[in-house]
């Protein structure tokens, strides 16, 4: 009981002593602003006099509160902290631990560790000297807050309308550091300054000294010199020289900006020089000892490898973002539990099935893969693989599903759903798979080729796209216009293709780079009824005090009618229409929409592919560039994607793509126009479906032209067939318009007047679809 009443007005002498030693100090500013004001008397009654009486009182008593209330309480809530340096240092200790959506955990960063402390006197002065220098050149003499720091800082922050600037001592520092958070208001200020002021009564300068330098974060999850100088330099804290310490004293203004392990390498030398031209300025060194400094050669430890096993990619992704939003000290002290959008049972099947397609495939000449999957409802990603091995030296830390890769013709979609919109074509256009040559201005001439270099002659854009013949998607693609292309591509969330000048009609061909995660994201559009969703990793954070500080809510944009997503999904899940060239290598138990894509000299293989509520991009190759060996997006990426989809559809729903009520459809011949109900049925926006007939019936011409505006345009000079070619010996006893046979007409000739079209001298027989 007496040890309990000892304590208690310990507690009370102390309060007391604090708050005499606020008003002290207090005391001696305001004299310091009398002095300015005697010095500034015009601008002082020019402020005077621009306030009410009203608001003057108001302002002076909550002044008043302020000061006579904050510092009681903020010094009773914290006072068992400030009683020794290990209290004051480890208040703000923890770590950042992910979970997946089910609340597994599974990463974890900024663990709390066995710190070795170092007392200032084993601390090199070079290093003691460079930290003052860079953060606090008055350390030694203000009494724990400047009050020109913190009058630079209002400025600063009146300039900027921004609450940014600090002004803060390194005791003010060690402070926000340790026992406050990076939060910045006038309150958590005011506090700053309170406590440190206590700080200073209880230690010394050096003792505050060293303390700071025991705790202050050096990025790279090092905390306190000891740490730092092992991380950086793989040496001990006391045999650091002048050009090692003034590295580190850079770092604290922002870690991962100027870290020589991860940062840019010429932000960390210019700070470094800054931080030797203030210990010159202030007569620590010589210009001489600085210049020698600058000339000596960094040597710095490997990186260790500090990750888990599961999802490093995307914990880093997390990791990363958490920095951007919060600041790397921030989440580092935070003890936040980020719930994630993760679901760690798909992410060890993702990385399983990647990892075992890129190995069977290594025979080849393919070395890596990586997948996405997202839920198109909500833009949670669900499980993403970077690459197939994240230990791997040599490629396993690039996260290819960020990277920009040429994503072939899985670009093709876009391309069309953008001519679509504009009623530039419609379903029922007749598109043109023959020889063609385009006159590009300062370029050669541009010849497209299809895959398997064979022509279709008239095609509809259903069998164009479904099995994605290069020459009807350029036509398109010349129709639409390159900037058309890109304004559509970035509507749907495509952030690297930007500039019309750099690319051209080959773009629809996947010529322009782009990221995994972003095509599979836009995929995502046309699954959602043309609603997007920004990719998202992480749903909610809560604190140490189990407080949420983030929750997701999900906000869709609509970025697309729904009519054309439908058209397009329609489109890429025709397992039937694709048949002529994929056969059965895209199908799955259930309707999906899917689409592949290779690029030059097989350096990517990619496959993307979704459900109304599942969509995933897979992509497999080398991150070098090197050709894999006659492996397409057919070959490659879509087994991986077939054994994803079927294992994450398993036991859900069989859901169809919804036709919504501003698409009609109807029945049309090759030329788009209306036919028989015997002929192709085709979806179309209401409005632009074909309202004229393109055959009678008992006749076996066409009483107009089969198609219409399907060449290229006048920009293109395309080789155009002679309509007086020769023709093949089944050709029918009579001919439309004087003997010549019309270009691309389906005219009952042969065997039981079986369907067949005259392009260029030849007969081709209707494709069944």
């Amino acid at each position: 009981m007496g040890s309990s009443i000892s304590g208690f007005l310990d507690l009370i002498l102390d309060t007391v002593n604090f708050i005499f030693k606020i008003i002290k100090n207090l005391f001696i500013s305001f004299l310091k602003f009398i002095v300015w004001v005697f010095n500034n008397p015009k601008r002082f009654i020019k402020f005077l006099f621009g306030i009410s009486k009203r608001d003057l009182l108001a302002a002076l008593t909550a002044i008043v509160i302020v000061i006579t209330f904050i510092p009681v309480f903020t010094y009773m809530y914290f006072a068992k902290d400030l009683k020794t340096p290990d209290g004051i240092m480890n208040k703000n200790d923890a770590g950042v631990v992910l979970l997946d959506r089910n609340q597994k955990p599974f990463f974890t960063f900024y663990q709390a560790r066995n710190r070795t402390y170092v007392p200032l006197n084993q601390i090199p002065k070079s290093m003691q000297q460079a930290i003052i220098a860079a953060e606090d050149r008055e350390f030694y003499t203000n009494p724990g807050f400047s009050i020109k720091g913190i009058a630079g800082a209002m400025i600063a922050n009146l300039k900027y309308k921004e609450f940014a600037y600090g002004g803060s001592t390194i005791t003010q520092q060690l402070v926000k550091n340790s026992l406050l958070t990076s939060k910045k208001d006038f309150l958590r200020k005011y506090q700053e300054i309170i406590l440190a002021q206590e700080i200073e009564r209880r230690y010394g300068k050096d003792k505050i000294l060293e303390m700071y330098l025991n705790s202050v974060y050096f990025g790279e999850g090092s905390f306190g010199i000891e740490e730092a100088s092992q991380t950086y330099f793989g040496k001990p804290a006391k045999d650091l020289n002048l050009n090692e310490s003034s590295i580190l004293a850079g770092l604290v203004q922002s870690p991962s900006k100027y870290s020589p392990l991860n940062g840019d390498f010429n932000l960390t030398k210019k700070r470094q020089t800054f931080v030797l031209e203030q210990m010159v300025e202030q007569k620590y060194i010589t210009e001489d000892q600085k210049n020698q400094a600058l000339k000596q050669v960094l040597v710095f430890k490997s990186t260790p490898n500090l990750v888990n096993s599961i999802a490093p990619h995307f914990a880093l992704m997390v990791k990363q973002q958490l920095i951007d939003k919060y600041g790397e000290e921030k989440i580092a002290r935070s003890g936040f539990k980020v719930t994630t959008t993760l679901d760690l049972d798909w992410q060890k099947f993702a990385e399983k099935i990647v990892a075992n397609q890129v190995i069977a495939l290594a025979p080849n000449q393919v070395s890596n893969g990586a997948a996405v999957v997202e839920d198109p409802k909500t833009g949670e990603i669900r499980a993403l693989v970077g690459s197939k091995d994240w230990f791997n030296d040599k490629y396993g830390k690039v996260n290819v599903a960020i990277s920009n890769r040429q994503p072939g013709s899985s670009f093709k979609p876009l391309v069309y759903t953008a001519a679509f919109e504009k009623n530039i074509i419609t379903p029922g256009t007749t598109l043109l798979d023959v020889p063609t040559t385009y006159k590009i201005k300062g370029s050669p001439d541009y010849v497209p080729q299809n895959y398997d270099r064979k022509f279709r002659g008239p095609v509809t854009p259903r069998r164009a796209l479904a099995n994605s013949y290069n020459l009807p998607a350029v036509e398109v693609m010349n129709k639409l216009g390159v900037p058309g292309a890109l304004e559509f591509a970035q509507r749907l969330g495509l952030s690297t293709l930007n500039d019309s000048e750099r690319y051209g009609i080959s773009l629809v061909l996947g010529a322009g780079e782009v990221k995994l995660l972003e095509m599979t994201n836009a995929y995502s559009v046309f699954a959602n009824s043309g609603i997007k969703y920004t990719p998202t990793l992480i749903t909610k954070i809560d604190n140490k005090r189990k407080e949420t500080v983030y929750q997701y809510i999900p906000k869709g944009e609509k970025v697309l009618q729904p009519e054309y997503a439908f058209i397009i999904s329609d489109i890429l899940s025709d397992n039937k229409a694709r048949q002529e060239v994929f056969g059965n290598a895209l199908t799955i138990s259930r309707t999906a929409a899917v689409k592949t894509g290779t690029t030059n000299e097989y350096k990517d293989a990619w496959t993307i592919g979704y459900t109304p509520s599942l969509a995933i991009g897979v992509w497999v190759g080398n991150n070098d560039g090197k050709p894999m060996d006659q492996i397409a997006g057919s070959l490659g990426a879509a087994p991986i994607w077939k054994q994803l989809m079927e294992q994450f559809l398993k036991g859900t729903p069989v859901e169809k793509f919804e036709k919504p009520a501003g698409v009609v459809s109807k029945a049309i011949c090759n030329n788009g126009k209306e036919a028989s109900q015997s002929a192709q049925v085709e979806y179309f926006v209401k409005g632009t479906e074909p309202i004229r007939s393109c055959a009678n019936s008992s006749s076996s011409r066409p009483s107009s032209a089969p198609f219409s505006s399907s060449s290229p345009s006048p920009s293109s000079t395309t080789t155009q067939p002679s309509e007086n070619s020769s023709t093949s010996s089944n050709q029918p006893a009579t001919s439309p318009r004087g003997g010549a046979y019309l270009e691309g007409g389906w005219y009952p000739v042969g065997p039981g007047g079986k369907a067949l079209q005259y392009w260029k001298g030849q007969w081709f027989e209707k494709p069944q679809q």
